[in-house]
């Protein structure tokens, strides 16, 4: 029962908050088969390898230090940024090569990236719910996690991947080689910077001081990032609108189909 509550309590939640991305897409909505894919990538392909390298660093880590806590740690801090946000950027890159004419927009960047966020998201919580939450602590400790993985930090994995995402969108955006480079390594460099903070923060400081600065730290960076995103779909909206006004004077659309086309 443990094991299918922590399924339930991982999947629902993601799948909602997904349902929630693919709203925000007001007037570009992405293919759903494609959004899909990215969810399976986030949920197997890459978590099922950051739990691989993850671990192989892990014991590597250990063997070297010969001690567990530098090895979790270092893990969490050091490897598992660059492991699972290039693991998530996998799917970005292959949608990026190879459905440009969908990911035209650094929205689009931010939607992709959030979806496989969600999936990567959604199979981590399996594990923490059941292994680190029932195993561990019995039915407290699980809903103790519910709360922390579902509410206070739900957003964490979509938000780190979010750079990459801009970062290739940006790049698909503009001709030059060196700016196209660039743009997509700054963008992944930011989604590990913000990974690897999240990770090492609250252990640093430690107790439930360093869990609480570190949340609203967290929930800070979601804010500016929200606030990014109305911003984007605001630009849609003026890009439609711009397109759109020829079709009024050319007798393609009635005033009243323009200003539905242009509603949120």
């Amino acid at each position: 029962m443990a094991l299918v509550a922590a399924v339930l309590l991982a999947f629902v939640p993601a799948f909602m908050m997904a349902a929630f991305i693919y709203w925000l897409d007001r007037y570009e909505k992405e293919p759903l088969i494609v959004l899909g894919a990215a969810f399976f990538w986030g949920a197997v392909v890459a978590a099922g390898g950051a739990y691989i390298f993850n671990t192989v660093f892990g014991i590597g880590i250990y063997a070297l230090t010969g001690s567990g806590d530098v090895a979790d740690q270092a893990t969490a801090s050091l490897v598992a940024p660059f492991v699972e946000e290039g693991l998530k950027g996998g799917a970005l890159l292959v949608i990026f090569m190879a459905f440009r004419k969908e990911f035209d927009s650094v929205l689009d960047g931010i939607i992709y990236a959030a979806i496989t966020g969600l999936g990567f998201a959604a199979t981590e919580n399996v594990q923490y719910l059941y292994e680190y939450g029932y195993v561990e602590g019995g039915w407290d400790g699980f809903w103790q996690l519910v709360l922390i993985r579902d509410f206070v930090v739900a957003w964490q994995h979509p938000f780190y991947t979010a750079f990459t995402g801009i970062g290739l969108a940006f790049a698909r955006l503009h001709k030059g080689l060196i700016v196209k480079l660039a743009a997509a390594a700054i963008g992944y460099a930011f989604a590990v910077v913000t990974h690897a903070f999240h990770n090492s923060f609250s252990s640093l400081v430690g107790g439930l001081e360093g869990f609480a600065l570190g949340s609203l730290i967290d929930w800070f960076g979601w804010f500016l990032m929200a606030a990014f995103i109305v911003f984007m779909i605001g630009r849609e909206r003026g890009l439609l609108a711009r397109q759109l006004k020829d079709e009024i004077a050319d007798g393609v659309l009635s005033p009243a189909q323009y200003a539905r086309a242009l509603s949120p």
